[in-house]
Protein backbone atom coordinates (compact mmCIF):
# COMPACT_ATOMS: atom_id res chain seq x y z
CA UNK A 1 0.00 0.00 0.00
CA UNK A 2 1.14 3.28 -0.99
CA UNK A 3 2.10 5.38 2.33
CA UNK A 4 0.52 9.32 2.49
CA UNK A 5 2.27 12.32 3.01
CA UNK A 6 2.15 16.30 3.60
CA UNK A 7 -0.72 15.67 6.34
CA UNK A 8 0.69 18.14 9.16
CA UNK A 9 -0.18 21.03 7.09
CA UNK A 10 -3.77 19.77 7.42
CA UNK A 11 -3.72 19.20 10.76
CA UNK A 12 -1.99 22.38 11.55
CA UNK A 13 -4.47 24.39 9.61
CA UNK A 14 -6.40 26.83 11.81
CA UNK A 15 -9.98 25.52 10.14
CA UNK A 16 -8.78 21.87 11.06
CA UNK A 17 -8.11 22.86 15.13
CA UNK A 18 -11.18 25.48 15.19
CA UNK A 19 -13.12 22.20 14.37
CA UNK A 20 -11.56 19.89 16.98
CA UNK A 21 -12.32 22.19 19.43
CA UNK A 22 -16.01 22.36 18.68
CA UNK A 23 -15.97 18.37 18.12
CA UNK A 24 -13.80 17.73 21.51
CA UNK A 25 -16.06 20.01 23.25
CA UNK A 26 -19.59 18.29 23.05
CA UNK A 27 -20.94 16.94 25.74
CA UNK A 28 -18.87 18.85 27.94
CA UNK A 29 -19.53 22.37 27.39
CA UNK A 30 -21.17 23.77 30.65
CA UNK A 31 -17.29 22.72 32.51
CA UNK A 32 -15.51 25.97 33.20
CA UNK A 33 -12.13 24.56 31.76
CA UNK A 34 -13.96 24.21 28.17
CA UNK A 35 -15.86 27.32 28.39
CA UNK A 36 -12.42 29.09 28.59
CA UNK A 37 -11.84 28.32 25.15
CA UNK A 38 -15.06 28.11 23.86
CA UNK A 39 -15.34 32.62 24.37
CA UNK A 40 -11.69 32.32 22.63
CA UNK A 41 -11.76 29.73 19.71
CA UNK A 42 -9.96 31.75 17.64
CA UNK A 43 -7.15 32.50 19.59
CA UNK A 44 -6.72 29.36 21.09
CA UNK A 45 -6.75 27.65 17.94
CA UNK A 46 -3.85 30.31 17.08
CA UNK A 47 -1.81 29.67 20.01
CA UNK A 48 -2.32 25.97 19.53
CA UNK A 49 -1.68 25.70 15.37
CA UNK A 50 1.97 27.45 16.59
CA UNK A 51 2.67 24.63 19.14
CA UNK A 52 2.17 22.66 16.30
CA UNK A 53 4.13 24.22 13.89
CA UNK A 54 7.20 24.64 16.48
CA UNK A 55 6.74 21.06 18.03
CA UNK A 56 6.51 22.23 21.46
CA UNK A 57 3.34 20.20 22.44
CA UNK A 58 4.15 17.93 25.71
CA UNK A 59 1.17 15.80 26.43
CA UNK A 60 0.53 16.70 29.97
CA UNK A 61 0.24 13.73 33.00
CA UNK A 62 -3.35 12.04 32.95
CA UNK A 63 -5.52 12.22 35.81
CA UNK A 64 -6.64 8.96 36.19
CA UNK A 65 -9.56 7.04 38.38
CA UNK A 66 -11.35 4.11 38.76
CA UNK A 67 -14.71 3.35 38.01
CA UNK A 68 -16.59 0.09 37.78
CA UNK A 69 -18.04 -0.72 34.14
CA UNK A 70 -21.41 -2.53 35.04
CA UNK A 71 -22.36 -3.67 31.45
CA UNK A 72 -18.97 -5.73 31.53
CA UNK A 73 -19.02 -6.39 35.82
CA UNK A 74 -15.23 -4.69 36.22
CA UNK A 75 -13.26 -2.47 37.31
CA UNK A 76 -11.31 -0.26 34.94
CA UNK A 77 -8.83 2.64 34.97
CA UNK A 78 -9.39 5.80 32.92
CA UNK A 79 -6.70 7.79 32.08
CA UNK A 80 -8.03 10.76 31.52
CA UNK A 81 -5.84 13.85 29.15
CA UNK A 82 -6.08 17.61 29.95
CA UNK A 83 -8.64 19.46 27.88
CA UNK A 84 -6.30 22.22 26.60
CA UNK A 85 -4.59 21.71 24.95
CA UNK A 86 -3.90 17.42 24.55
CA UNK A 87 -7.80 16.42 23.83
CA UNK A 88 -8.19 19.56 21.11
CA UNK A 89 -4.42 18.10 19.53
CA UNK A 90 -5.96 14.66 19.58
CA UNK A 91 -9.17 15.79 17.63
CA UNK A 92 -7.60 17.63 15.03
CA UNK A 93 -4.65 14.21 14.69
CA UNK A 94 -7.80 11.59 13.97
CA UNK A 95 -9.71 14.26 12.07
CA UNK A 96 -6.69 13.98 9.34
CA UNK A 97 -5.72 10.66 9.89
CA UNK A 98 -9.27 8.92 10.41
CA UNK A 99 -9.69 8.46 6.56
CA UNK A 100 -6.02 6.34 6.26
CA UNK A 101 -7.33 4.16 9.02
CA UNK A 102 -10.87 3.37 7.86
CA UNK A 103 -9.26 2.60 4.67
CA UNK A 104 -7.66 -0.55 5.73
CA UNK A 105 -10.61 -1.54 8.34
CA UNK A 106 -12.08 -4.52 8.22
CA UNK A 107 -15.97 -3.98 7.64
CA UNK A 108 -17.38 -6.16 10.67
CA UNK A 109 -14.83 -3.72 12.98
CA UNK A 110 -17.64 -2.76 15.32
CA UNK A 111 -16.33 -1.57 18.07
CA UNK A 112 -15.79 2.72 18.35
CA UNK A 113 -16.51 3.20 14.86
CA UNK A 114 -18.79 5.84 13.24
CA UNK A 115 -22.37 3.76 11.93
CA UNK A 116 -20.73 0.16 13.18
CA UNK A 117 -21.77 0.54 16.96
CA UNK A 118 -23.26 -2.20 18.45
CA UNK A 119 -26.58 -2.43 16.95
CA UNK A 120 -24.26 -2.42 13.46
CA UNK A 121 -22.74 -5.54 15.33
CA UNK A 122 -25.89 -7.28 16.09
CA UNK A 123 -27.59 -7.15 12.65
CA UNK A 124 -24.96 -8.84 11.18
CA UNK A 125 -24.66 -11.79 13.44
CA UNK A 126 -28.29 -11.81 13.43
CA UNK A 127 -28.19 -12.14 9.90
CA UNK A 128 -25.32 -14.77 9.37
CA UNK A 129 -27.40 -16.90 11.87
CA UNK A 130 -30.80 -16.62 9.87
CA UNK A 131 -29.47 -17.28 6.59
CA UNK A 132 -26.61 -19.46 7.43
CA UNK A 133 -27.86 -22.57 9.03
CA UNK A 134 -25.02 -24.59 8.41
CA UNK A 135 -22.21 -22.43 8.04
CA UNK A 136 -22.76 -20.67 11.79
CA UNK A 137 -23.27 -24.39 13.16
CA UNK A 138 -20.25 -23.70 15.65
CA UNK A 139 -19.06 -20.47 17.33
CA UNK A 140 -15.34 -19.53 19.00
CA UNK A 141 -15.56 -16.95 21.50
CA UNK A 142 -12.53 -15.42 22.71
CA UNK A 143 -11.12 -11.81 24.10
CA UNK A 144 -7.92 -10.40 24.26
CA UNK A 145 -5.93 -10.08 27.66
CA UNK A 146 -5.90 -6.85 29.19
CA UNK A 147 -5.65 -5.84 25.72
CA UNK A 148 -5.29 -1.59 25.97
CA UNK A 149 -2.53 -1.79 28.75
CA UNK A 150 -0.79 -4.60 26.35
CA UNK A 151 -0.63 -2.51 23.34
CA UNK A 152 2.86 -2.48 22.46
CA UNK A 153 4.22 1.02 21.81
CA UNK A 154 7.13 0.49 19.47
CA UNK A 155 4.99 -2.00 17.29
CA UNK A 156 2.45 0.23 16.90
CA UNK A 157 4.74 3.28 15.90
CA UNK A 158 5.78 1.23 13.34
CA UNK A 159 2.77 -0.06 12.13
CA UNK A 160 1.79 3.86 11.62
CA UNK A 161 4.96 3.74 9.23
CA UNK A 162 3.84 1.41 7.17
CA UNK A 163 0.73 3.81 6.18
CA UNK A 164 2.40 7.14 6.72
CA UNK A 165 5.36 8.74 5.54
CA UNK A 166 5.14 12.64 6.86
CA UNK A 167 7.85 12.67 9.63
CA UNK A 168 5.87 15.67 11.76
CA UNK A 169 2.75 13.52 11.75
CA UNK A 170 4.54 10.71 12.45
CA UNK A 171 6.34 12.56 15.45
CA UNK A 172 2.95 14.02 17.18
CA UNK A 173 1.59 10.23 16.75
CA UNK A 174 4.87 9.26 18.77
CA UNK A 175 4.50 11.39 21.56
CA UNK A 176 0.91 10.34 22.03
CA UNK A 177 1.33 7.17 21.82
CA UNK A 178 4.24 7.26 24.46
CA UNK A 179 2.61 10.16 26.48
CA UNK A 180 1.56 6.17 28.44
CA UNK A 181 2.15 2.36 28.42
CA UNK A 182 -0.28 1.01 26.25
CA UNK A 183 -3.58 2.48 25.20
CA UNK A 184 -5.14 4.86 27.96
CA UNK A 185 -8.88 4.01 28.28
CA UNK A 186 -9.58 8.16 27.86
CA UNK A 187 -8.29 9.03 24.96
CA UNK A 188 -9.49 9.68 21.75
CA UNK A 189 -6.93 8.71 19.93
CA UNK A 190 -7.12 5.25 21.94
CA UNK A 191 -10.26 4.12 20.53
CA UNK A 192 -8.57 4.56 17.06
CA UNK A 193 -5.63 3.17 17.76
CA UNK A 194 -6.88 -0.12 19.04
CA UNK A 195 -8.89 -0.89 15.86
CA UNK A 196 -5.79 -0.09 13.82
CA UNK A 197 -3.14 -2.15 16.28
CA UNK A 198 -5.82 -5.19 15.35
CA UNK A 199 -6.01 -4.53 11.33
CA UNK A 200 -3.93 -7.32 10.38
CA UNK A 201 -5.39 -9.45 12.87
CA UNK A 202 -8.68 -9.18 11.27
CA UNK A 203 -7.30 -9.52 7.77
CA UNK A 204 -4.96 -12.84 8.50
CA UNK A 205 -8.49 -14.26 9.66
CA UNK A 206 -10.51 -13.81 6.95
CA UNK A 207 -7.92 -13.84 4.56
CA UNK A 208 -5.62 -16.83 5.56
CA UNK A 209 -8.02 -18.61 8.10
CA UNK A 210 -10.68 -18.20 5.84
CA UNK A 211 -13.44 -18.41 8.52
CA UNK A 212 -17.05 -17.70 6.93
CA UNK A 213 -18.20 -15.04 9.37
CA UNK A 214 -15.67 -13.51 11.69
CA UNK A 215 -16.95 -9.92 13.68
CA UNK A 216 -14.64 -8.20 16.17
CA UNK A 217 -15.78 -5.56 18.85
CA UNK A 218 -12.41 -4.29 20.15
CA UNK A 219 -11.04 -6.97 21.98
CA UNK A 220 -13.93 -9.56 21.88
CA UNK A 221 -13.75 -12.09 18.81
CA UNK A 222 -16.84 -14.07 17.55
CA UNK A 223 -15.94 -16.54 15.07
CA UNK A 224 -18.64 -19.23 13.45
CA UNK A 225 -17.95 -21.59 10.88
CA UNK A 226 -19.57 -25.48 10.04
CA UNK A 227 -16.38 -27.22 11.64
CA UNK A 228 -15.28 -27.53 15.53
CA UNK A 229 -12.17 -28.79 14.12
CA UNK A 230 -11.32 -25.74 12.15
CA UNK A 231 -12.22 -23.38 14.99
CA UNK A 232 -10.08 -24.87 17.37
CA UNK A 233 -7.08 -24.79 15.07
CA UNK A 234 -8.03 -21.02 14.23
CA UNK A 235 -7.72 -20.70 17.96
CA UNK A 236 -4.04 -21.66 18.33
CA UNK A 237 -3.28 -19.77 14.74
CA UNK A 238 -4.87 -16.53 16.35
CA UNK A 239 -2.89 -17.22 19.68
CA UNK A 240 0.29 -17.35 17.40
CA UNK A 241 -0.54 -14.39 15.48
CA UNK A 242 -1.47 -12.39 18.50
CA UNK A 243 1.60 -13.74 20.39
CA UNK A 244 3.86 -11.67 17.35
CA UNK A 245 2.57 -8.15 18.24
CA UNK A 246 2.79 -8.87 22.08
CA UNK A 247 -0.57 -9.75 23.06
CA UNK A 248 -2.76 -12.75 24.06
CA UNK A 249 -5.61 -14.89 24.44
CA UNK A 250 -7.78 -15.02 27.82
CA UNK A 251 -8.09 -18.68 28.75
CA UNK A 252 -11.86 -18.09 28.98
CA UNK A 253 -12.13 -18.84 24.80
CA UNK A 254 -15.14 -21.25 24.25
CA UNK A 255 -16.22 -23.65 21.45
CA UNK A 256 -19.64 -24.36 21.36
CA UNK A 257 -22.41 -25.91 19.07
CA UNK A 258 -25.00 -22.63 18.50
CA UNK A 259 -28.33 -24.73 18.61
CA UNK A 260 -26.81 -25.76 22.30
CA UNK A 261 -26.12 -22.36 23.84
CA UNK A 262 -26.63 -18.70 22.76
CA UNK A 263 -23.97 -16.27 21.98
CA UNK A 264 -23.35 -14.24 24.79
CA UNK A 265 -22.04 -10.85 22.78
CA UNK A 266 -22.50 -6.85 22.08
CA UNK A 267 -24.92 -6.88 25.29
CA UNK A 268 -27.40 -9.69 23.67
CA UNK A 269 -27.84 -13.28 24.01
CA UNK A 270 -28.16 -14.46 20.43
CA UNK A 271 -30.18 -17.70 20.24
CA UNK A 272 -30.92 -19.44 16.84
CA UNK A 273 -34.19 -18.35 16.93
CA UNK A 274 -34.30 -15.07 18.87
CA UNK A 275 -32.09 -12.79 20.16
CA UNK A 276 -32.41 -11.83 24.10
CA UNK A 277 -30.76 -8.63 26.63
CA UNK A 278 -27.68 -9.72 28.35
CA UNK A 279 -29.16 -11.20 32.13
CA UNK A 280 -25.95 -8.46 33.54
CA UNK A 281 -27.78 -6.02 31.49
CA UNK A 282 -31.59 -6.70 31.97
CA UNK A 283 -30.90 -6.58 35.73
CA UNK A 284 -29.49 -3.65 35.46
CA UNK A 285 -32.76 -2.00 33.82
CA UNK A 286 -34.64 -3.41 36.30
CA UNK A 287 -32.93 -1.88 38.93
CA UNK A 288 -32.27 1.40 37.35
CA UNK A 289 -36.71 1.50 36.55
CA UNK A 290 -36.85 0.64 40.33
CA UNK A 291 -34.95 3.38 41.55
CA UNK A 292 -36.86 5.81 39.75
CA UNK A 293 -40.18 4.78 40.56
CA UNK A 294 -39.13 5.65 44.27
CA UNK A 295 -38.09 8.97 43.30
CA UNK A 296 -41.37 9.84 42.18
CA UNK A 297 -39.76 12.56 39.31
CA UNK A 298 -37.83 11.99 36.28
CA UNK A 299 -34.61 13.59 35.57
CA UNK A 300 -32.67 14.45 32.23
CA UNK A 301 -29.89 11.91 32.89
CA UNK A 302 -32.79 8.69 34.35
CA UNK A 303 -34.62 10.06 30.92
CA UNK A 304 -31.71 9.48 28.44
CA UNK A 305 -30.84 6.04 30.32
CA UNK A 306 -34.50 4.96 29.66
CA UNK A 307 -34.46 6.08 25.85
CA UNK A 308 -30.77 4.50 26.06
CA UNK A 309 -32.29 1.07 27.44
CA UNK A 310 -35.01 1.49 24.82
CA UNK A 311 -32.52 0.70 22.13
CA UNK A 312 -31.28 -1.67 23.62
CA UNK A 313 -34.73 -3.21 23.79
CA UNK A 314 -36.53 -2.66 20.45
CA UNK A 315 -33.39 -4.70 19.25
CA UNK A 316 -34.02 -7.55 20.76
CA UNK A 317 -37.16 -9.88 21.34
CA UNK A 318 -37.61 -8.13 24.50
CA UNK A 319 -41.25 -6.16 24.22
CA UNK A 320 -42.64 -7.90 27.07
CA UNK A 321 -40.01 -6.97 29.15
CA UNK A 322 -40.36 -3.45 28.00
CA UNK A 323 -44.13 -3.48 29.61
CA UNK A 324 -43.73 -5.37 32.54
CA UNK A 325 -40.35 -3.22 33.44
CA UNK A 326 -40.18 -0.09 32.12
CA UNK A 327 -43.52 1.25 31.06
CA UNK A 328 -45.08 0.68 34.45
CA UNK A 329 -42.49 3.44 35.89
CA UNK A 330 -41.52 5.87 32.88
CA UNK A 331 -43.03 5.78 28.75
CA UNK A 332 -40.44 6.52 26.24
CA UNK A 333 -42.07 9.97 25.18
CA UNK A 334 -41.82 10.87 28.59
CA UNK A 335 -38.21 9.75 28.52
CA UNK A 336 -37.82 11.58 25.02
CA UNK A 337 -39.75 15.02 26.37
CA UNK A 338 -37.21 15.62 29.19
CA UNK A 339 -34.22 15.15 27.53
CA UNK A 340 -35.71 17.48 24.95
CA UNK A 341 -36.72 20.08 27.44
CA UNK A 342 -33.35 19.86 29.45
CA UNK A 343 -31.46 20.30 25.94
CA UNK A 344 -33.62 23.07 24.86
CA UNK A 345 -32.72 24.73 28.33
CA UNK A 346 -28.89 23.88 27.97
CA UNK A 347 -28.37 25.68 25.12
CA UNK A 348 -30.60 28.75 25.84
CA UNK A 349 -27.64 28.64 28.67
CA UNK A 350 -24.83 28.82 26.39
CA UNK A 351 -25.80 30.92 24.04
CA UNK A 352 -26.07 33.96 27.17
CA UNK A 353 -23.10 32.60 28.58
CA UNK A 354 -21.32 33.21 25.08
CA UNK A 355 -22.80 36.64 25.00
CA UNK A 356 -21.93 38.04 28.28
CA UNK A 357 -18.84 36.68 29.26
CA UNK A 358 -15.50 37.99 27.24
CA UNK A 359 -12.54 35.85 26.18
CA UNK A 360 -10.38 34.59 28.20
CA UNK A 361 -6.87 32.23 27.62
CA UNK A 362 -7.33 28.75 28.82
CA UNK A 363 -5.02 26.00 30.69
Amino acid sequence: MKRVGFLYDKITDEANIRAAILNSSKGKRDQRRVKRVLVDIDGHAQRIRQMLLNRAFVPAPYIERTIHDNSAGKQRTISKPRYYPDQIIHWALMQVIQPIIMRGMYRYCCGSVPGRGTSDGQRALRRWLDTDYKGTRWCLKMDIEKFYPSVDNETLKSMFRRKIKCPNTLWLIDIIIDSADGLPIGNYTSQWFSNFYLEGLDHYIKQQLRVPYYIRYVDDLVLLGPNKRKLHRARIDIADYLAKIHLSVKGNWQVFRVKDRPIDFLGFRFYRDRTTLRKRNALRIRRRMRRIGKKGHLNHKDAAAVISYWGWIKRSDSYGFYHKHVKPYVTIKQARRTVSNHARLRNHSERRTGEGEPGTPGG
